[in-house]
């Protein structure tokens, strides 16, 4: 019963607290435009805050039952260094946000702040430090696995996922994806506990992509990217899911490689056109955005945000799909 309940808080209160920060949002002027649209509407930022405090809420009430009706504290220091983690990681992400990369963080500020913040799942010893390599075999990293690997695990998805981003509902829906994933491969490796929590974030985002969708009333910021990003580490950590979560990254390597080409300053945007439809925006591909792009409009004449976001998560779709066969996890 409470794999159903805690999801079911966390759309509750995510759809509850998205609709209410919309209209705050708004209010006080926290808005920004919308790129991919030709009359650059203004929508609502940060989103992200909605998502957090709805997981973060559904967390809560797991532990207070693991605690008062099971008896049981076994798996709640976990919870709590994971929580601790997304939560001071996403706050990273919200002053971002909120100052902006002018007069706010510089983009090398981020991976060593993101790094330092990973501590907060190291202290209680997260995970396995025995390793299965490719070619290598297994291999046992002692200390190095807590004080290295997990940071620089925790640091790379976080800022990973903040990459590929900026068409609605992009982000949101690349979480539901990956996490659920990781949440179905947890509880078939019997981590019930690490699936419902990971459920429960997956839901919250499927409450903010009621908001999120296209056309967009909310935008996600880097409060929900950096969030969601650590999350997913945070998750392969705790179920010993390295391997998956490496392979089902591969549209966030690409998305790095080509925006290395461009030392990191190119614009995942679209070229917009008066009726909406997107063209190349640069004459290289220096984006997965871009790529997504570039294919599509091989295929079809016009190609709009809605396409282009279909096209990724269909392809993200399709490679958790692949990783899990050959995992042995389906079929």
């Amino acid at each position: 019963m409470c794999t159903i309940i805690v999801p079911l808080l966390s759309f509750i209160a995510t759809f509850f607290f998205t609709k209410q920060w919309i209209k705050a949002a708004k209010r006080i002027g926290l808005v920004g435009k919308d790129m991919n649209k030709y009359s650059k509407p203004e929508v609502a930022e940060m989103g992200g805050i909605a998502v957090m405090a709805g997981f973060t809420a559904s967390v809560i009430f797991l532990v207070a039952k693991l605690v008062f009706v099971e008896k049981s504290t076994n798996v709640v220091t976990y919870i709590y260094a994971a929580l601790l983690t997304i939560l001071i990681i996403a706050f990273i992400g919200m002053i971002d946000d909120l100052l902006g990369w002018k007069i706010g963080l510089r983009q090398w500020h981020k991976p060593p702040l993101t790094f330092l913040a990973a501590y907060a799942l190291s202290a209680v010893n997260a995970g396995k430090s025995i390793m299965h390599l490719p070619f290598i075999g297994a291999v046992n990293f002692g200390i190095l696995y807590p004080l290295f690997i997990v940071p620089i695990g925790v640091m790379g998805a976080s800022n990973a996922f903040n990459m590929l981003a900026g068409y609605n509902g992009l982000e949101a829906g690349m979480g539901v994806i990956l996490l659920s994933t990781l949440s179905y491969v947890a509880y078939v490796n019997g981590y019930v506990w690490l699936a419902v929590i990971g459920l429960a974030m997956v839901f919250a985002l499927l409450a903010f992509l009621v908001y999120n969708w296209y056309p967009a009333k909310v935008f996600p910021g880097d409060t929900l990217t950096y969030g969601v990003g650590a999350f997913i580490a945070c998750m392969a950590v705790l179920g010993n899911m390295e391997k998956i979560a490496v392979l089902i990254f591969l549209p966030y390597y690409f998305d790095f490689l080509f925006n290395l080409r461009k030392r990191f300053k190119a614009e995942a945007f679209g070229k917009v056109k008066k009726d909406n439809s997107l063209e190349m925006p640069y004459d290289g591909i220096y984006h997965f955005t871009h790529l997504a792009l570039w294919i599509l409009r091989k295929i079809k004449k016009k190609v709009y945000e809605r396409d282009v976001v279909v096209f990724i998560l269909s392809t993200e779709f399709l490679i958790c799909v692949l990783v899990l066969i050959y995992y042995g996890y389906l079929f």
